[in-house]
């Protein structure tokens, strides 16, 4: 593997931003220092005025492999990811066939040691009857166990409570959740088809899919969880009101209950559905700007651990559907760490608090063996940006399989220029090296 030096960096990692060097041997980082210069590498890299954060790790994303590949693959997605710096992920359970015995998870593994730019992991799925198979998993060599509280694409709800109980009692690994309570999203949908039909305004997404519906849910969850003291990880908050179930008073290292923030959630609100359309229908729903501001202060102050996307695409012919049949999710990935320097930019955050939130944390929090952070040892999963560099996005530079975002036509002030992913240059000024792929991930974790 070529050796990388950069050099005349300003490094943002572990609540601090500094000038220096940073030296690539081997897949890791063996040098940390203000002047490396003399050192010899493959390849140098000048990032004099430019940002190096620790690789992005996405907790949450859906690539479509295998069974819906008409949507995204493995391929496509993750590399759609590294040039936005995303140097890691964890992809969902919910594709087709589902992942949710030992033997297909695997197949995804392997899939991926084949095709992805990026470093990955995939999390086993939970049905109301597979808890025989979920006990048979090596959790240093997987994410965690997923489960749906709340139907998705490719339905797995796991709606059983004794199923439910079986699971957070005997599980150990973190339980990933989505939570909504499915019963009152039938009632209120209903109520809406009555009135409109098939072609129910988007405008009333979040109604159907509604606030008492995610805090009915996730409130039932934190209690299970709180009962068998169960590792739980409630993803893609979208209520001001769920806020109350999480704390920022004790350290991360030491939460049993955990939450994350999207993208989607924090950039987006009802408003949008006007211009948007289903392009922002995602579940559970983009709601009110309340509820986007209180998300956003919760992921500031530490009530909200991490950030991530929910990275899940659709085709726009998909998309183009009336509401009944539109599914919902959308592209993310490629622009969740500009996304995020476009809040810098308007003073809504901290460089520090980026890193803390996108890269620090999710290690942290997956015990993550040896990545998130700079550090002399650690895998050289780096991620350099020009803060100032302005681009528009457009169809012509979406990377993503389905060929949209939502953010397409806005331009962002911040442009990621380079990205390592496991000691390999990934990705170079707008040109990618496929000649190496991304490590599955292992994790620090005793039962």
């Amino acid at each position: 593997m070529k050796s990388i030096l950069i050099t005349g960096a300003n490094i943002v990692n572990e609540g601090r931003i500094s000038l220096g060097d940073v030296l690539v041997e081997n897949g890791r980082i063996s040098k940390l220092g203000e002047d490396l210069s003399a050192e010899k590498a493959d390849i140098q890299i000048d990032a004099k005025g430019k940002h190096l954060f620790p690789g992005l790790i996405d907790d949450q994303v859906h690539f479509r492999e295998p069974g819906l590949t008409h949507k995204g693959e493995i391929y496509t997605e993750a590399k759609a990811g590294v040039a936005g710096g995303t140097t890691s992920y964890m992809e969902m359970p919910n594709t087709v066939p589902q992942a949710t015995t030992v033997e297909l998870l695997e197949q995804k593994y392997a899939r991926a040691s084949e095709v992805s730019m990026a470093n990955y992991s995939f999390f086993m799925g939970a049905t109301n009857s597979n808890l025989d198979e979920i006990m048979k998993v090596n959790f240093e060599e997987v994410c965690g166990l997923k489960i749906f509280q709340g139907s998705s694409t490719g339905n797995m709800v796991v709606d059983n409570i004794e199923s439910l109980e079986g699971i957070f009692k005997e599980c150990k690994a973190i339980i990933a959740i989505h939570s909504e309570n499915d019963s009152i999203i039938k009632a209120n949908f209903d109520e809406y088809k009555a009135i409109y039909g098939d072609d129910i305004p988007v405008k009333f997404h979040p109604k159907i899919r509604s606030e008492e519906a995610c805090y009915d849910a996730s409130s039932r969850a934190v209690a299970m969880a709180k009962k068998h003291g169960t590792r739980l990880h409630i993803l893609h908050i979208s209520t001001a009101k769920e806020l109350e179930l999480f704390t920022n008073t004790i350290p991360l290292e030491e939460k049993k209950v955990t939450a994350e923030a999207c993208i989607h959630h924090l950039w987006f609100s009802e408003a949008d559905y006007d211009t948007k359309g289903n392009l922002i229908k995602w579940n559970p729903a983009v709601k009110t700007a309340k509820d986007r501001e209180a998300i956003f202060n919760a992921m500031l102050d530490g009530t909200i651990d991490v950030v991530a996307t929910d990275h899940a695409p659709h085709t726009l012919e998909e998309k183009a559907q009336v509401y009944t049949k539109a599914p919902s999710g959308g592209p993310l990935n490629q622009h969740s760490l500009v996304a995020m320097l476009d809040f810098y930019h308007q003073g809504k955050i901290s460089l520090e608090k980026i890193a803390l939130k996108m890269c620090h944390n999710v290690a942290t929090l997956f015990h993550i063996k040896d990545r998130g952070f700079i550090r002399e040892g650690y895998y050289a999963d780096l991620v350099l940006v020009d803060l100032n560099n302005p681009w528009k996005v457009e169809k012509e530079n979406i990377l993503s399989k389905c060929g949209w975002s939502p953010f397409e036509g806005h331009t962002f002030q911040s442009k990621v220029t380079h990205t390592v992913v496991s000691g390999h240059l990934a990705f170079e000024n707008g040109a990618f090296h496929e000649e190496k792929k991304g490590e599955r991930l292992k994790f620090s974790r005793k039962f």
